[in-house]
């Protein structure tokens, strides 16, 4: 735990460094971060009363009432009233309020852009995908919108991956799971037919927030495979599309039934799969991740 505190307090004043957060001049403009960040809520939100912004930016009420105080004084907002309530003054820009974020938002970006222009495509996703992940880490009730999508290159090996590292947390199943799902994804990779087997993944603000594998077992069966969702990405229903689209993938391409393997322990999946037509048909206890742990077969007639 402490380390993980030093790392984020570390990251954090880099990075109030690297943007400027504590200058009295943000990017050398008439603005510090607090009053260009009220600037953007306002120009996003406005006309927007006051105790929204408050509620927006978490702000104190005299700490913001000052602050729009001093905008009033630099003539970048105005207060209008309301016919239906003589007591609601909606806060608006200004036409120099206007000019004013149109500069800041305009430095912002060139500061953001001359930061990317450094990295490679590969480097640039990557901190998109780090910065979305932290921030989804924190913030489990972001309103961020999931798509399910093909997987692209490298993300089936990923699957295998972080299945692993959730598993061995979670449950204590170490190296037995790690080869299982290692062996299954190469096999996947090295022998899948296109037409009739996918592999797709959960995306949430293009970060890979869950996936699942669909493979052809032979006389009208297929087999789900590898479900999992992102600890950060649950409570979504990103479970429920992943296997409701492997079943209409199934049935499009004329599959009798769908058969999948999973474990008695695991409630959260056993739940999606019920939910989504799968009965238990089968129960057995293995060695293969060390412990006994009881396996169970489910399946979806189609």
């Amino acid at each position: 735990m402490n380390q993980a505190i030093d790392a984020i307090r570390t990251f954090n004043r880099f990075f109030t460094r690297h943007v400027g957060a504590i200058d009295a001049r943000f990017l050398d403009t008439d603005a510090n971060l607090p009053e260009a960040r009220l600037l953007f809520e306002i120009a996003r939100l406005g006309p927007v009363l006051a105790n929204v912004l408050q509620a927006e930016l978490g702000l104190d009420r005299g700490y913001l009432s000052r602050m729009i105080a001093r905008f009033e004084e630099r003539g970048w907002v105005a207060r209008d009233r309301l016919d239906s309530d003589a007591r609601a003054r909606p806060i608006r820009l200004t036409q120099a309020g206007q000019a004013a974020f149109e500069e800041i938002d305009g430095r912002q970006r060139d500061a953001v852009a001359h930061d990317l222009e450094r990295l490679s495509a590969t480097e640039r996703d990557d901190l998109v995908q780090a910065l979305t992940r932290a921030r989804l880490l924190l913030d489990r009730q972001a309103p961020d919108a999931f798509t399910i999508r093909d997987a692209r290159v490298g993300e089936v090996s990923q699957v295998a991956a972080r299945q692993s590292v959730l598993y061995a947390e979670s449950h204590s199943w170490g190296h037995g799971l790690e080869v299982v799902e290692a062996e299954t994804t190469a096999a996947f990779l090295r022998n899948s037919d296109a037409e009739r087997e996918r592999c797709w993944v959960a995306d949430l603000g293009g970060v890979m927030a869950g996936a699942v594998f669909l493979t052809d077992e032979g006389e009208g069966t297929a087999r789900l495979r590898l479900l999992h969702v992102e600890p950060f990405a649950r409570r979504r229903g990103i479970g429920d599309a992943l296997v409701a689209g492997c079943l209409d993938f199934a049935r499009e391409k004329g599959y009798r039934q769908v058969v999948l393997w999973t474990h008695t322990v695991l409630e959260a999946a056993r739940r999606i799969y019920a939910r989504n037509g799968f009965e238990c048909i089968d129960t057995q206890v293995h060695h293969t991740f060390g412990e006994p742990v009881q396996g169970e077969t489910w399946r979806a007639e189609l």
